[in-house]
């Protein structure tokens, strides 16, 4: 869904500051509550023993339910359903954490993912507020971006080559930053008023950075 944003890229006339807050203000608080469900459904899937192909299937009923999420964003059903999409989705990333956590130098590389990823959230969500700055330019390179990571994803999966794992990872970590500051902008601009869509968009970012250091940290330390 993130391809919408970037083909439609371009940001409306600015409205009042008062609207605009309002949203930024709904957007962070049912973020910060997304990400503690999704982190709790994360704690219950690890606690469980959940097996990576039953993680595949609650990935995949993630992306099902994220188009429910975007048919309703506009009605009180929307809220229930970006909680079962993230929740979906934090339960997903269980047998991945376990993987990890399982390794000697498991809680380090866990710990500095999320670390890593808090601090480059913070620090571009903060930047595109305090400098109010248009980033809706960078619309069609992120999604070409995209494209090219996907594209690229599902031939690693075939070819196997761990340098492309590494490039990747890397790749869709500057992505997702940069969607960090397209859609922060969008929403100080006035290209967004919808809080539930602004939030699933931020979430998206930050998963996807999350996932993709504590990758790269992986491979790095397995060097």
């Amino acid at each position: 869904m993130q391809d919408k944003r970037l083909v439609n890229g371009s940001i409306a006339a600015t409205r009042p500051a008062v609207e605009i807050n309002k949203v930024l203000k709904n957007t962070y608080m049912l973020l910060g509550m997304t990400l503690l469900f999704s982190a709790m459904t994360a704690g219950v899937a690890m606690a469980v023993g959940l097996s990576p192909m039953m993680g595949l299937g609650l990935m995949l009923g993630a992306f099902v339910s994220l188009f429910v999420v975007h048919k309703t964003a506009d009605s009180g059903k929307g809220l229930m359903w970006i909680f079962v999409f993230t929740g979906l989705m934090g339960a997903s990333l269980g047998p991945t954490l376990s993987y990890y956590l399982q390794l000697a130098n498991g809680p380090a590389l866990v710990t500095q993912a999320l670390g890593g990823t808090a601090i480059i959230f913070f620090a571009l969500s903060g930047y595109a507020l305090t400098s109010r700055k248009d980033f809706s330019f960078m619309g069609g390179f992120l999604f070409v971006g995209l494209m090219v990571a996907l594209v690229a994803g599902i031939a690693n999966i075939f070819l196997g080559i761990p340098a492309l794992s590494l490039a990747l990872s890397a790749a869709i970590i500057l992505i997702m930053s940069g969607l960090i500051l397209f859609d922060t902008s969008r929403i100080i601009h006035g290209g967004e008023t919808n809080y539930i869509r602004a939030t699933v968009s931020l979430y998206l970012s930050i998963y996807n950075i999350f996932i993709n250091l504590l990758a790269l940290l992986g491979i790095m330390g397995d060097d």
